[in-house]
């Protein structure tokens, strides 16, 4: 296996965020210049001690700096990142996302995101500053993968399920479901907007975009496939960013390019796709779930005045 040092340098800044340090904080710990840990980060040659004693440091491994095998991410910071950063290099990805890809949402969709994320914080959460924090760098990288998208144009395949996306129109974006009333009205009302905007987009087929709506239950974990010009590489998280209910808090990600595993996830996206429901066929179901949830919705509701 050839080493990239450039792929080096992007998990290590990815497990850096993960870890919620600084440059100049593992550059202290290794004792070494800032600009020789940004370095190192930017693709620089770096020594196997170094990368050994950078593995200490972030808590992770030499293997998986070097990307042999399988990453591993308990941090949503660093899995999102490195999402990020496999997409600015990526030709497609095939995401399944529930209940849709982020990739595919509205521009309004982040302020939503962030309010549930932060009523899905439990109570016994010390550092609250810190958790909300930890929000809003994953919504900032989120935001960045979205405008990057439709900078470079990146072919997006997202498998959505109806059963999800219904639940969804009935349970509104929450993060918790003791909200008042008026409240649980707006964030169905947001479910709904974004649903619309989903709609729009399956009827437009925009270039790049295909979406594949699935009449079935799918697998509770999401899974995405970023396929480059050198590999494909398989993402695996359990970490839930729409619908109700969100979670980024407990669980491990893992990314890998791994022959057997790519391979079995391949063929499931290729027997999915066959299946799905596509184009005016599934914007016809799509509009029969809006119609049996209430009225359409011209704009989504402003946040700005609600509470938590």
């Amino acid at each position: 296996m050839a080493i990239r040092f450039d792929e080096i340098g992007h998990r290590l800044k990815a497990y850096r965020l993960g870890r919620g340090l600084l440059a100049e904080e593992v550059a202290e710990r290794l004792g070494i210049s800032r600009a020789a840990v940004y370095r190192i980060e930017a693709g620089g040659v770096v020594k196997i001690e170094t990368l050994e004693r950078l593995a200490t440091v972030l808590e992770t491994t030499v293997a998986s700096l070097l990307g042999a095998g399988v990453e591993y991410y308990a941090s949503p910071v660093a899995y999102f990142e490195r999402m990020r950063q496999i997409e600015e290099e990526a030709d497609q990805v095939v995401a399944h996302f529930p209940p849709l890809s982020y990739l595919l949402t509205s521009g309004d969709y982040a302020s939503y995101l962030r309010r549930t994320l932060v009523e899905a914080l439990p109570p016994h959460v010390e550092d609250r500053d810190k958790a909300e924090g930890e929000i809003d760098a994953v919504i900032a990288i989120l935001d960045e993968r979205r405008k990057a998208r439709e900078r470079r144009r990146l072919s997006v395949v997202n498998f959505v399920n109806v059963l999800e996306i219904e639940r969804w129109l009935k349970l509104g974006i929450v993060g918790r479901f003791n909200l008042p009333e008026d409240e649980l009205a707006r964030r169905r009302l947001a479910a709904r907007a974004e649903v619309e905007h989903l709609l729009a987009l399956i009827e437009s087929e925009p270039m790049g975009i295909q979406i594949g709506l699935i009449e079935e239950t799918l697998p509770n974990m999401t899974f995405q496939l970023f396929r480059t010009a050198e590999k494909t590489l398989l993402g695996l998280s359990p970490f839930r960013l729409g619908g109700e209910l969100p979670n980024i808090r407990s669980g491990i990600a893992m990314l890998t390019a791994d022959e057997q595993p790519v391979r079995l996830y391949e063929a499931l996206a290729e027997d999915l796709w066959r299946r799905a429901l596509k184009g005016s066929e599934a914007g016809a179901v799509l509009r029969a779930v809006l119609a049996r949830s209430g009225a359409t919705v011209e704009r989504a509701p402003d946040l700005s005045s609600a509470s938590l």
